[in-house]
């Protein structure tokens, strides 16, 4: 993909235009954004390319929502969000014995 920077109606914005599964779009960002706009269109039109040749026959859009429930899912892991992560039973019981450690260490003082 090699995105194509044009001046737009705002001196300190961009006009650049990515392509993602085939297709053009153009998307104004300001200047210091351009970088991680590319990046960021590669990166989703990777992704979106890689659902395809799993899929069979599915739509761009479906494609579209498939890769962003993905993406989604991998924010909220990042952040920490308990209603996507999957319970490490083994660490809760690691902690669990932690903190049993810690009360008997501090009751011995």
């Amino acid at each position: 993909m090699s995105p194509r920077a044009a001046a737009s109606a705002d001196p300190e914005s961009l006009s650049v235009t990515v392509r993602i599964m085939g297709r053009e779009y153009t998307v104004v960002c300001p200047q210091e954004e351009h970088e991680a706009l590319v990046a960021s269109a590669d990166f989703l039109n990777d992704r979106m390319m890689a659902i395809r040749k799993r899929g069979k026959a599915l739509g761009a859009e479906r494609i579209a929502v498939m890769a962003a429930l993905n993406l989604a899912r991998e924010v909220l892991e990042m952040q920490g969000s308990e209603k996507v992560m999957q319970p490490d039973h083994a660490a809760a019981e690691r902690v669990k014995q932690l903190r049993l450690d810690i009360d008997s260490t501090l009751s011995l003082d």
